[in-house]
């Protein structure tokens, strides 16, 4: 399996996919860093006075713990994209998170508590780019929203043993998708050679709309996760291996097909 995920952030797919008896090809688009500069923890203090606090993944959790502790936060409306983002606020010392079942961009959006929101602050901790919908989005339904980047994707060569790797590749090679920004930064930063084996792998995305990034990327073999977690990504890849090609437009979560 190849992992675009950033430095370091390897750790829970690669025992995923070891419990699946496959190894892990970390070929990173960045390293994560996060400024703890004054200029980051004001942005922060004002996105946490929020009456709603949205956290779009883990590390913002724990970048942002680290700028303030959120368990002094008192109570407000506690939003995570998904569930390892909740988990990660709990941990952090807030009991009460509501997460959408669908962990993604328009699963967090179609969360009670982010409807009927004209005239309402929104806090939005996350890093720049990625989720690039969701500020858009409270926009256009009247919220006002206070962002705080509490930590930065910061670009880096990708490895050369990673390369190798991907060149010395049979297939059937998988993809594990969860980040577009990752998958266009890397097929524009790899050599020809790698960027086409890239594209001869099975992509497993973390939803439709990654998907259908994959297709316009030029991917013909895609199959969709129940969600980003390291566990249904693999579960996705297994059974779109077993299984036959089919229609894109026929194609479920969790199977694979030719993408037009």
């Amino acid at each position: 399996m190849i992992s675009l995920r950033p430095r370091g952030q390897h750790a829970a797919l690669r025992r995923a996919a070891q419990r699946h008896g496959a190894a892990l090809i970390a070929l990173s688009p960045w390293a994560l860093h996060e400024p703890g500069d004054d200029a980051a923890r004001r942005a922060l203090e004002c996105a946490l006075a929020a009456p709603r606090v949205v956290f779009t993944s883990p590390v913002a959790v724990r970048a942002a713990d680290r700028l303030q502790p959120l368990r002094e936060c008192g109570s407000r409306g506690w939003l995570a994209v998904g569930s390892g983002t909740a988990a990660a606020l709990r941990r952090a010392g807030i009991s009460d998170v509501a997460s959408p079942r669908r962990m993604d961009s328009e699963g967090l959006l179609a969360l009670p508590q982010l409807q009927a929101i004209a005239g309402t602050r929104v806090g939005l901790v996350t890093a720049p780019g990625g989720r690039g919908m969701l500020a858009p989005a409270l926009q256009a339904r009247g919220a006002e929203v206070i962002r705080a980047d509490v930590y930065q994707r910061v670009p880096v060569a990708l490895s050369p043993r990673a390369l190798a790797a991907v060149r010395e590749l049979r297939q059937p090679a998988v993809l594990a998708l969860s980040s577009g920004e990752a998958l266009q930064h890397v097929l524009a930063a790899a050599p020809a050679d790698v960027a086409h084996a890239l594209r001869a792998s099975l992509v497993v995305a973390a939803s439709e709309r990654l998907a259908a990034l994959a297709r316009d990327c030029g991917f013909a073999r895609i199959a969709v996760a129940a969600s980003a977690r390291p566990g249904d990504l693999l579960d996705a890849a297994r059974a779109a291996v077993d299984q036959p090609l089919h229609s894109a437009s026929d194609t479920p979560r969790g199977q694979v097909g030719p993408v037009a």
